[in-house]
């Protein structure tokens, strides 16, 4: 799999680098944003470790703009630790959030974490439907649908809708959900849950309005009626 390592600074990113190759990534690296989203443009790339710190253009600001029109996985390499910074991170799209400094180690792990979370295993059959009847997934298609219409969705709207319906009626904590769709990111990050329950809500909605599937438990977390 091929990396690409969007950093500034020349140590960091050849430390990074030579210890993704020795783990068997590939890995390519550039030092601006602008760079970065013209090399991504091409599709080529597995993953993208990105700084926020970036000279010319706020880390954050080039997810954005990549999130238009790609869903690579990224993680996000910033020198700030605040707690708003990793849920902005979470919320524009990113995968996961590491301070400097950090263990080259635990980045290739994280890295290596993030593509199984993400990619499905090969020859995994589809689940075509759930016990929630109005549903219908399609796991290895990585979509969902909704009384017969495929929602658009995004990678973690997907993830947390399908792990709620693999649990109808089941009620799951703020913690729960963190800890299965974005896993190692924290447990006190409810607005990135409460920001992706939302959407989802809107979205589905727009194709029935009259229902209201996904259930709020309040102080206890979300459930998906089985109905």
């Amino acid at each position: 799999m091929n990396i690409l390592i969007v950093d500034d600074e020349p140590a960091i990113s050849e430390t990074l680098a030579y210890a993704l190759r020795a783990a068997g990534f590939a890995t390519e690296s550039c030092t601006l944003g602008a760079q970065a989203l013209i090399r991504l443009a091409d599709g080529e790339h597995d993953l993208v470790v990105l700084d926020v710190g970036l000279p010319d253009v706020n880390g954050f600001d080039v997810c954005r703009a990549l999130r238009r029109h790609s869903d690579i996985p990224v993680l996000f390499l910033t020198a700030r630790s605040d707690e708003v910074d990793r849920i902005v991170g979470l919320e524009l799209g990113g995968d996961d959030y590491v301070p400097k400094p950090f263990s080259p180690r635990e980045v290739v792990s994280r890295i290596r974490a993030i593509l199984r979370r993400l990619r499905p295993e090969s020859g995994k059959p589809a689940a075509p439907a759930t016990a929630a009847s109005r549903f219908a997934v399609d796991a290895d298609g990585r979509r969902i649908a909704y009384h017969g219409q495929w929602l658009n969705l995004t990678r973690y709207e997907f993830l947390l809708l399908a792990l709620l319906l693999d649990r109808p009626g089941r009620i799951l904590s703020r913690g729960q959900i963190m800890e299965s769709v974005w896993q190692d990111s924290g447990e006190s990050l409810d607005r990135t849950v409460d920001t992706h329950i939302k959407t989802l809500r809107g979205k589905l909605r727009a194709i029935r309005g009259d229902e209201d599937c996904i259930q709020t438990h309040r102080g206890l977390g979300y459930s998906v009626s089985s109905g």
